[in-house]
């Protein structure tokens, strides 16, 4: 499975073009996600974007609960709707035209635009890409249970990625069913799909059905 950027995600769909176009692999942009919203933040206009609080960038168009807990630094897209109890940690920055729900935890992850974690999520060191969904009650687990590095299994080669803490990447178009885990270092294609309650480890090839480990099929 083609692992690079280009293959999984559409950049016109991000503000985050221009920093994810330096790096081959997604994972390799989980570190400096924090300094690109903190430098990305002080070029949004002021005519289209609030500052709610420092480092905290609102676009005027977004609707944010009033119970939301947004976390410096982070960024909320046009369009975007941040629904009640809503925890952004910090280190986010959320597309436009997304819904980030009721309870969803979300910390160090770019959420593209059109992205749907509606209900009981956690998204933590992760990216999501353009138009991608998660179900209710799907999350993603970015540490391993012995704290070691995590690796990305790609078809038996197992890449190193340097990283204590990876969640997932979810190419564009991607439909996450409720209830699963994406286990760290997991890697979904474009517009693959999980069935509910699936534990997902390893990676998932565009236009495939994940509906076990040993069960994954090309969607007809």
């Amino acid at each position: 499975m083609e692992l690079r950027i280009s293959a999984l995600l559409d950049l016109e769909h991000t503000l985050a073009k221009e920093y994810l176009s330096q790096f081959v692999y997604p994972w390799e942009a989980l570190d400096g996600i924090k300094a690109m919203i903190l430098a990305l933040g002080e070029t949004l206009e002021e005519e289209e974007y609030t500052q709610l609080s420092p480092q905290v960038w609102v676009h005027k168009t977004a609707k944010v609960a009033p119970t939301a807990f947004l976390g410096a630094p982070c960024i909320i897209g046009p369009e975007t709707e941040v629904r009640h109890c809503a925890f952004i940690r910090g280190s986010a920055l959320v597309g436009s035209k997304c819904v980030v729900g009721n309870s969803v935890e979300v910390k160090n992850a770019i959420l593209f635009d059109n992205v749907q974690v509606p209900h009981y999520n956690y998204v933590g060191d992760s990216i999501l890409g353009y138009k991608s969904h998660m179900g209710a009650g799907s999350v993603t687990s970015n540490v391993k249970s012995d704290k070691t590095l995590v690796t990305v299994n790609n078809e038996g080669e197992k890449l190193p990625t340097g990283r204590k803490k990876f969640g997932a990447i979810l190419g564009d178009g991607v439909e996450v069913g409720c209830n699963s885990v994406l286990n760290p270092g997991t890697v979904l294609g474009r517009r693959a799909s999980v069935y509910p309650t699936s534990c997902v480890r390893g990676c998932v090839p565009e236009d495939h059905i994940f509906k076990d480990r040993d069960n994954i099929v090309l969607r007809k």
